[in-house]
């Protein structure tokens, strides 16, 4: 164990925080992390919580891309247990003293709790968390200085960034589930990209959905000179990939599979409203209804042992996109 983690803490006490803290930070995953197996929900959501600190820092709109790089590069060595994790939290809290999220704030003040549920993983769970966190750290840390109100410089800028910020989870995932199931293991093989596509897929999402936002600060993480349709034509294509990905998670595993056929579902379900709007100037205005999740998450109990539900349901909830994707530019 690393020593700059004090060991005294209750492993109980760390897991019900991680659960709790889950539920503050993000309402989607605090639904969909709880649905796979049990050998995997804390890993998964261990490794969400670290990618969450990440976010934290690239958020706080009131730190320089300087200080937000200085804060990236703590943070990653003290996840690698190159420094004592308070090198990191101290002068991260300070320089987010006036940040309004108090949550984050409470999971940063946090980050030994994290970081010693992280070090009780299988080695083989470790390597490959601390790999995601250092590839979305500096690729995060990377694209700092480049946040402009043009936005990125073209589309292999634009993969760049999601794959780092999220094209590295699907990729760790593809571990984590390849590491528990032998069978995925033997299915996924050959077929890496499929899981690069899946966390580029939900990444676009969100970016296509905060996009009024970001604009309301001065940034834009789309391609600078790339229409709405022609990103949306992309994110579809992602999405066909991406269901390609879940159908490769053998149909008895349905916890693996609901976990990604719900973040899907609701990307998807996300994606086709601002395809419908195409101008829209607040996320609230393609924000998918409590009602809706509920309704989707009750169906993924039933569709996400059955390929061919999966496949019907996808067709239905994208025919706006289809009809994009079918248009010559």
């Amino acid at each position: 164990m690393n020593s700059a983690i004090h060991p005294k803490e209750n492993p109980n006490s760390d897991l019900a925080y991680q659960k709790a803290i889950l539920g503050s930070v993000s309402r989607t995953f605090a639904l969909t992390i709880p649905l796979l197996p049990p050998a995997i929900e804390v890993v998964v959501g261990n490794t969400y919580l670290l990618c969450r600190i990440v976010d934290t820092i690239e958020d706080a709109a009131e730190l320089s891309p300087t200080e937000k790089q200085d804060l990236s590069r703590l943070f990653l060595e003290a996840v690698l247990g190159n420094i004592p994790v308070e090198a990191f939290v101290s002068p991260c809290l300070e320089a987010l003293k006036d940040y309004s999220n108090v949550d984050e704030l409470d999971l940063i003040a946090h980050t030994p709790t994290v970081l010693r549920i992280l070090q009780s993983f299988p080695d083989a769970d470790k390597a490959a968390i601390s790999r995601c966190v250092s590839i979305m750290s500096n690729g995060m840390s990377h694209f700092h200085g480049r946040q402009t109100q043009k936005g990125l410089k073209d589309l292999a800028e634009f993969e760049e960034y999601c794959y780092a910020v999220a094209g590295v989870v699907g990729e760790l995932l593809t571990t984590i589930f390849s590491n528990y199931s032998s069978g995925f293991a033997k299915q996924i093989k050959g077929h890496e990209q499929l899981a690069i596509d899946f966390g580029q897929a939900l990444q676009m999402t969100n970016i296509l959905k905060d996009s009024p936002e970001d604009h309301a600060r001065g940034v834009s993480w789309k391609p600078a000179a790339m229409s709405q349709v022609a990103l949306l034509k992309i994110a579809y294509e992602k999405l066909q990939d991406s269901m390609r990905y879940i159908l490769l998670i053998p149909e008895n595993e349905e916890g693996m599979r609901r976990f990604c056929f719900l973040a899907f579902g609701l990307a998807v379900m996300t994606l086709e409203k601002i395809a419908a709007r195409r101008e829209f100037s607040h996320k609230s205005e393609v924000k998918l209804s409590r009602n809706t999740v509920w309704i989707f998450y009750a169906f993924t109990k039933i569709a996400a042992s059955n390929s061919l539900l999966m496949k019907s349901f996808f067709y239905v909830a994208s025919s706006q996109l289809r009809q994009l994707s079918l248009k010559t530019p």
